[in-house]
């Protein structure tokens, strides 16, 4: 048995990831335009074909933005809520919209739908997953725990803060992958519009490097064989900022990793795979 985890893109300007066991592969958000997706995956040595379907977190562009193309290209299933969904269909209408001469565009559909619900589990082939709710302002926002043969990976980004629900659904997780997107002062002496700012230090934005540090001195239960930083923003953190901020929060904690692997998604480039 064997795990991968890539993150092929992490930021605002695009978020996808594989996630594969022996037998299945599956693609998380789909934010990145569809062929460059599929270069990503090539160039990390992921095979598109092999994509058994694509779970989405929440409806924001930078999730989904190549989800539509992506969809009839492979001719997968969809895995998203029923919130989501409707909230992806006014954002692809509106966007196609704005490219229509006519201004009348098609109903955008997706051929292969599955709905999930929060809290309710599913399985792709062998991998399990389970969604759970996430402070976030879009429709219908969720984490999951993917399990495989006993192995608990959580993924969990886009969240203002760490409410206790999402503390116990990370508990136990052999691999984390986190969001860490801002430094606070950076954040406030950046050039973001004064309304732009609140609405990312909300309770509904993206969570702070000094949040993250708090989590992890205070609930973490130190299992991971790696965590993943992801998320960053470009204009109010920096990689070694975020890096500084986990591994001091960690602390002796960071003695129990199984290999010491503390990583930095990116946006320009994949994260090199990592394996279980």
């Amino acid at each position: 048995m064997a795990i991968r985890m890539t993150m092929l893109a992490s930021g605002s300007h695009g978020n996808s990831a594989v996630l594969s066991s022996t037998d299945t592969s599956i693609l998380i958000d789909a934010g990145l335009s569809c062929r460059e997706t599929l270069k990503r995956m090539h160039a990390a040595g992921e095979d598109p074909l092999a994509l058994k379907g694509v779970v989405i977190t929440h409806e924001h562009q930078d999730h989904v933005n190549g989800l539509a193309v992506l969809a009839r290209k492979l001719r997968i299933p969809i895995y998203m809520t029923e919130p989501t969904h409707h909230a992806w269909k006014r954002w692809a209408r509106s966007t196609a919209s704005q490219k229509s001469a006519s201004g009348d565009p098609k109903d955008p559909k997706l051929e292969q739908l599955e709905l999930f619900s929060s809290g309710e589990s599913f399985k792709i082939g062998d991998i399990g997953i389970t969604p759970f709710t996430i402070p976030h302002d879009a429709a219908d926002p969720v984490g999951f725990v993917f399990n495989v043969e006993g192995v608990r990976i959580g993924f969990v980004t886009d969240l203002g803060y760490m409410p206790t629900s999402v503390r116990m659904h990370l508990r136990g997780c052999d691999g984390l992958v986190i969001e860490s997107n801002h430094d606070l002062e950076m954040l406030r002496g950046g050039p973001y519009p004064w309304a732009v700012k609140q609405r990312v230090m909300s309770r509904v934005g993206h969570l702070s490097n000094e949040e993250l540090a708090k989590f992890f001195a205070t609930d973490y239960d130190g299992g991971a064989a790696f965590i993943v930083l992801a998320h960053l923003s470009e204009n109010n953190n920096h990689p070694e900022l975020a890096l500084a901020s986990a591994e001091q929060a960690l602390g002796p904690r960071r003695n129990l990793l199984h290999a010491n692997q503390v990583r930095l998604a990116a946006q320009e480039i994949p994260l090199e795979t990592i394996t279980l």
